[in-house]
């Protein structure tokens, strides 16, 4: 009979302000969403750094012609100064933080080049002259890169230094922005959610005060009297919480799955699983927003 009765009430709260009802869980699924993707971009992040800073090389680039590098001043590197590199690398001060090195030729710098760039008109004016051999080398850890660059960078017969995980961090770096950009558009859009619930709640409640008040008269216990308001505001905000899954879920099935990892394949992907992960945080975020909101708004409005 209990149960009956705050059904009841419950479906008859959410007739009464439906208009409401009904933007409580538009602006949740947005606002969720927000939180949603803010959570799936540093997933994306983890997985990226999972995968590639595994793969992190730094790339010692000789010298080829006409290179306007002070250290090149003599021009393309000679075998003298190539031999001079190589014992620098296996010197003992940064033996034990590289894993391995094996050498670019020029020859197989611009077959790789002409593999990347095959499709650009402007590749036909470049010749194997104008590449660089270089040295890849593996670190055993790639936190140790300035090592290998204080010991080989200024050398003669070395034009660049480059780690390839500077290149990362920096892509990292817009990532993380576009993370906190979006955690901040969530924010805003919570507290919307937040205010609307409580609007919500606090007409439900003015609008049936008179119930309210018989059922204290009857000896209702505040509990008993708060829960319908409560419920209505949490199954909002379930409603717009699980929106915004479905939404996530689509996004990332049909934009991130079928179409982005097909077209650039070298990438590891967040996948419907991260979004299952996901879907039980939002869910819970929903639910703590709208019992919250409803506990300090029913705290007032519904005193007899």
């Amino acid at each position: 009979m209990r149960l009956q009765f705050i059904l009841s009430e419950i479906g008859q709260g959410l007739r009464r302000n439906l208009s409401m009802t009904i933007s409580v869980i538009l602006v949740t699924f947005v606002s969720l969403t927000f939180v949603g993707s803010a959570a799936l971009l540093q997933i994306q992040i983890g997985k990226m750094k999972d995968d590639w800073y595994d793969k992190v090389e730094v790339s010692v680039f000789l010298c080829p012609q006409n290179s306007s590098v002070p250290t090149c001043a003599s021009g393309e590197v000679t075998a003298d100064q190539r031999a001079d590199i190589e014992t620098a690398l296996a010197s003992p001060e940064i033996k034990p933080y590289v894993e391995h090195v094996y050498t670019e030729t020029k020859d197989q710098a611009f077959k790789a080049f002409e593999k990347q760039f095959k499709d650009q008109a402007w590749t036909a004016a470049v010749t194997v002259d104008d590449m660089n051999s270089s040295f890849r080398i593996k670190l055993t850890d790639p936190q140790k890169y300035q090592l290998v660059s204080d010991v080989v960078s200024g050398r003669a017969g070395v034009e660049d230094v480059q780690d390839q995980q500077r290149l990362f961090d920096k892509l990292f770096s817009v990532l993380n922005h576009a993370t906190l950009l979006a955690g901040g558009l969530a924010a805003v859009m919570l507290l919307a959610a937040v205010l609307l619930i409580t609007t919500t709640i606090r007409l439900s409640a003015l609008s049936r005060r008179r119930e309210t008040g018989i059922m204290r008269l009857v000896g209702a216990s505040t509990f008993f009297i708060q829960l319908p308001f409560m419920l209505e505001g949490a199954i909002a905000a379930t409603v717009g919480a699980l929106l915004a899954v479905g939404g996530l879920w689509l996004g990332v099935e049909y934009l991130v799955s079928d179409w982005l990892s097909e077209s650039v394949n070298w990438i590891p992907y967040v996948d419907t699983a991260d979004v299952l992960t996901v879907a039980p945080i939002l869910i819970v975020i929903a639910i703590l927003l709208a019992t919250i909101s409803s506990l300090v708004t029913l705290s007032r409005y519904t005193k007899v």
